[in-house]
């Protein structure tokens, strides 16, 4: 099975490794790939455990999951990551309420919730936590409705597949 993030390689040999802790995410965008596959396998307590400590009070493993089931992901597209490691995050400064600095990914993704299609776009920043690195929050600009293509037209994860044959299923 191709991994749900995109990549050209299996699942078991990208993210899988990640959500089954065999390694650690190595940058920003690494630790966002392997969420979104989380959310598509509906691995709640891998996406639970990479939020920093700070977000983390917010969630529950049982709202992510039911999140996670009621949602079918499609697509991910990742427009830009910043071009950080763990190694050179000195630049991600922390005055208290507000964060400076910090690694970056911006990204698209489609999914379908309660029979709707959508898209969302978000920039998501991340944090070091005792090294390893954590999703601390999210600024979606924009989540809309999509019109599913017709049957017989290209669906539109780019499986070059018919909509029928593929998502629309």
């Amino acid at each position: 099975m191709q991994c749900p993030c995109g990549s050209s390689i299996s699942f078991q040999q990208c993210c899988l490794l990640l959500i089954n802790q065999d390694n650690n995410a190595q940058s920003p965008e690494q630790l966002m790939r392997s969420r979104y596959s989380a959310y598509a396998t509906e691995a709640a307590d891998y996406i639970y455990q990479t939020y920093a400590q700070a977000s983390r009070a917010l969630q529950t493993i049982a709202d992510i999951s039911a999140w996670a089931k009621e949602t079918k992901w499609l697509k991910l597209t990742i427009h830009a990551a910043s071009d950080h490691t763990k190694h050179n995050n000195q630049t991600a400064v922390s005055d208290g309420n507000k964060e400076h600095n910090l690694p970056t990914v911006c990204f698209s993704a489609y999914y379908q919730h309660q029979g709707e299609y959508f898209l969302m776009k978000e920039t998501s920043r991340f944090v070091v936590e005792k090294g390893q690195w954590r999703y601390l929050e999210g600024e979606v600009s924009n989540n809309e409705a999509l019109i599913a293509p017709k049957r017989n037209q290209a669906c539109f994860c780019d499986s070059n597949k018919k909509f029928k044959q593929c998502c629309g299923r």
